[in-house]
């Protein structure tokens, strides 16, 4: 993989497959660009250029002890762009990587950008409090601290189950779909898995959502157990002035990987890139 150095000294190492437009994808916590090989290799077989970072701290970029925060990485982002010179480009952005496209928009605004995919997203804000009763409990995201510190190879391991939906009748989970989740896991660091956890928990991206002046697309899963759709995507929708919601019905949080929900979210991608 080639690897571009931010303006702090950090190298984050990125994807770059296909030609034609670029399709740029932003992974979820804890994982690296590797989540998104399936869409990857999809836009690529389909004309468009395909390109995925490792966020600071994850996979096979830099691990510094600071700098997991919102800000940071949509300057890391925006970093990315102009350093491959992307225009005209459609970003991607999974679960917390939600945040980072909505605060790179909010920070850097949309002269690169033609059109936003918001999957299974964290924004607006994730947390539970008196103006968002929907969402996470302080203590979910505690214990998701404390399980990381304790022994997080276990942990990665168990959080896959809920991720997935692993834990429901039924579901189409595959023992890989577990497998890639903990590999990719492990390779975050635990400075990164620890706090990135308050950073998606309480960042409100409400003013950052309210820039967006491109198309966008919002798919959310109504089972997803990790990110409320109550919460995040359907606030969304209705925040940002050119949404479309999409509701995968019983879907989990892991929507781009599980079998059935992918290919679903695979086509809808495409055409969404079409219009």
């Amino acid at each position: 993989m080639p690897s571009m150095t931010t303006r702090d000294n950090v190298d984050i190492h990125y994807k770059d497959w296909g030609d034609g437009r670029p399709v740029v994808f932003i992974h979820g916590w804890p994982l690296n660009a590797d989540a998104w090989d399936d869409q990857m290799k999809w836009v690529a077989d389909n004309g468009f250029r395909g390109v995925a970072h490792d966020r600071r701290g994850h996979g096979r970029s830099d691990q510094p002890w600071h700098g997991y925060d919102f800000d940071t990485f949509a300057d890391d982002l925006n970093d990315l762009m102009n350093h491959l010179d992307l225009r005209d480009a459609t970003l991607v952005a999974h679960s917390m990587g939600g945040g980072e496209l909505a605060r790179y928009i909010g920070r850097h605004g949309t002269g690169r950008v033609r059109q936003a995919v918001l999957l299974s997203a964290v924004p607006p804000i994730m947390a539970k409090s008196p103006d968002n009763p929907e969402g996470v409990p302080d203590a979910v995201l505690t214990g998701i601290k404390e399980g990381i510190v304790k022994e997080r190879s276990q942990f990665w391991k168990d959080t896959a189950e809920g991720f997935f939906g692993g834990n429901r009748p039924g579901n189409k989970v595959t023992q890989g779909n577990r497998d890639a989740f903990w590999f990719m896991a492990m390779h975050q660091s635990i400075q990164a898995g620890v706090a990135c956890v308050d950073a998606f928990g309480y960042t409100d991206f409400t003013d950052d959502l309210r820039r967006f002046d491109v198309p966008t697309l919002v798919v959310h899963g109504d089972d997803d157990q990790v990110v409320p759709i109550d919460a995040t995507g359907r606030k969304t929708a209705q925040i940002v002035p050119d949404a479309t919601l999409k509701v995968y019905e019983g879907a989990s949080h892991g929507i781009a990987l599980v079998p059935g929900d992918k290919e679903r979210f695979n086509r809808d991608l495409l055409e969404f890139l079409k219009n």
